[in-house]
């Protein structure tokens, strides 16, 4: 793991080993000036070579800040530089993906695996390894300066050093399972606050205030409940360290003081056993931390891992790639232009996750500037044909003819430049409306994004607002009513001009004037344009070329309006069903 994120810093790497090494000589150097001091200034009661005592002080002093401070900087840069190569790199191949998913996989998991478990990756490979290299030093270093002064004092010294390695192996596996339950527990008080600010507005309607802050209380208790034991431990952890670190002097003071009495060791040799005896246990506990966190991290490399092992299910062919391109590189030079005649060759289709086909050998020829309505009850999977013409999926036999050509012949990128899709629940980015329009058409003219507009009854709202096409809309269009963003929604893919044009609901959010205002003007836009519109109110479809009714996920029947209300079949009876709704509504 660490040698594949950290090659391209190999350099870095190497130079902050180096400083760290250096620093490590430094601090384990310092005793010995002390001891220098000791036995020749205080004992010998003279100054004589102060002055250049002093010099290779400072120098040695200067040497350690330089060789922490580029430490330092080098840990810092590494760490960040790796969370940037593994984000961009997860974020790229997750674009890649196909919907099923997305459907399958949580936001908060996928933000986790890209945020937390890369930050946790970063930190390790910078300041975990670097922890490793000073106190693996410095320690080296201590126990053959100790093992030259005194063999004696430092067999001592090592046995004390050994139980607090295993003391701290063994509180160290302890403390992991209960951050991690913290971990897990402070996810679940997160989920518990997403929730509450997602759904204010049910929560409020349904007045489940109390419910809520229940849950809520329950999950920070068991949070305070973990985080205590968890607390306690570490004070246990500390307090027990602390007492080996105090019997490591006890044993220098008396054992180094017998043989200073005995002239058997000089006072500064003693200072120098004390000043390591004080200062080991830091590197011991800083080594099993680091490696039980190395091994912790395996678990946030294996996730990281798995996403990005996910292929999507719906991909180019290389031979695609060599001629139009990817996503991030596309061939544009290469494109053909879309006429927009589109073929169901004996579909058949079963989605990923499902035990029953949606369509069984279906076929269907849709002409350049159709109009296709897809109806059918809540759920009854009427994105089925649209998925498959957009290809979200791809047919599980048969094929779907584009302008005579395979859609797998032609590149994904390609597809979806010439569609316009506008969805049910719409979705605006952060930013102004301008931005948002300009998705659609990033070179449009201030003439073309206001005939967009007009065209779909949207410019006096955006005239309305104080900013105007400035406005900022913010976080996924929260600053607009749902009416509004649709029809920004609307104007964005007019603006893209797109030979195929796919309309879920698209006025399911408006007003009624607005709808009838922006059903008139769908005639003049889906002009020349083959258009699928998935529709919940039959009025608004009856003049579409093509009629497909859909029920339990499968087409029940297919034709226009007037064929389909003859069979007095499945599409009769929704239409003829709504219509005495809306009668019954207007008579009471």
């Amino acid at each position: 793991m660490m040698v594949e994120v950290s090659k391209p810093y190999r350099k870095k790497m190497i130079i902050m080993i180096v400083a760290g090494f250096i620093c490590s000589a430094c601090d384990s150097v310092f005793p010995l000036f002390n001891r220098y001091a000791l036995d020749h200034y205080v004992a010998d009661k003279t100054l004589d070579t102060l002055k250049k005592f002093i010099f290779l002080y400072v120098l040695l002093l200067v040497i350690q800040v330089a060789g922490s401070y580029i430490s330092a900087i080098l840990c810092g840069m590494i760490e960040v530089s790796v969370n940037r190569d593994l984000r961009n790199r997860s974020f790229r191949h997750i674009q890649k993906l196909s919907l099923s998913y997305f459907n399958s996989n949580s936001v908060g998991s996928i933000h986790s695996r890209i945020m937390s478990d890369t930050s946790k990756i970063g930190e390790t490979v910078a300041w975990r390894l670097m922890d490793i290299v000073w106190s693996g030093a410095y320690l080296v270093s201590i126990l053959f300066n100790m093992l030259v002064i005194s063999p004696s004092l430092f067999l001592a010294v090592f046995l004390l050093i050994i139980a607090a390695a295993v003391i701290s192996m063994v509180f160290q596996g302890k403390l992991i399972k209960i951050n991690r339950l913290i971990r897990e527990q402070n996810s679940v008080i997160t989920g518990d606050l997403n929730e509450m600010v997602t759904g204010v507005r049910t929560i409020k309607t349904m007045t489940i205030e109390k419910r809520m802050e229940k849950k809520f209380f329950e999950d920070t208790e068991k949070m305070r409940s973990v985080s205590v034991r968890s607390g306690r431990l570490s004070a246990l952890f500390s307090s027990t360290v602390s007492f080996v670190s105090a019997l490591a002097l006890s044993v220098v003071l008396w054992k180094g003081g017998r043989l200073t009495i005995e002239n058997a060791m000089l006072i500064g040799n003693l200072s120098v056993f004390m000043s390591y005896a004080l200062g080991m246990l830091g590197p011991v506990q800083s080594i099993v931390n680091t490696l039980s966190q190395f091994i912790a991290i395996r678990a946030n490399w294996e996730r990281y891992i798995k996403l990005m092992e996910v292929s999507p299910d719906v991909s180019d062919t290389p031979e695609v790639i060599s001629r139009y391109g990817d996503s991030f590189a596309p061939k544009r030079e290469n494109w053909e232009p879309m006429k927009g005649d589109i073929f169901f060759d004996n579909v058949s289709f079963r989605y990923p996750d499902g035990d029953t086909e949606v369509l069984t050998n279906f076929t269907l020829d849709i002409p350049k500037g159709s109009m296709v309505a897809i109806v059918g009850e809540t759920g009854a999977g009427k994105s089925t044909l649209v998925n498959l013409v957009c290809r979200f999926y791809e047919p599980t036999k048969g094929r779907v003819l584009l302008d005579g050509k395979d859609l797998r012949e032609r590149s994904v990128m390609w597809l979806h430049s010439h569609i316009g899709y506008v969805l049910q629940t719409p979705h605006l980015f952060s930013g102004t409306i301008r931005e948002n329009l300009m998705y659609g058409k990033p070179d449009a003219t201030e003439e073309e994004i206001y005939s967009a507009l007009k065209a779909v009854y949207a410019f006096d709202i955006v005239e309305e607002l104080e900013g105007g096409l400035d406005s900022i809309v913010g976080e996924g269009g929260n600053s607009l009513s749902t009416g509004q963003k649709q029809l920004i929604s609307f104007a964005r893919a007019v603006l893209a001009d797109p030979d195929i044009l796919i309309l879920d609901e698209a006025t399911a959010s408006v007003d009624t004037i607005t709808e009838k205002k922006i059903q008139s003007a769908i005639k003049t836009l889906t002009a020349n344009r083959t258009t699928f519109v998935i529709a919940h109110r039959l009025s608004t479809i009856v003049d579409a070329d093509m009629i497909i009714a859909v029920n339990n996920g499968k087409i029940a029947e297919q034709g226009s309006h007037a064929e389909l209300m003859a069979k007095k079949g499945y599409y009769y009876s929704l239409y003829t069903r709504q219509h005495e709704d809306i009668d019954r509504v207007l008579t009471d």
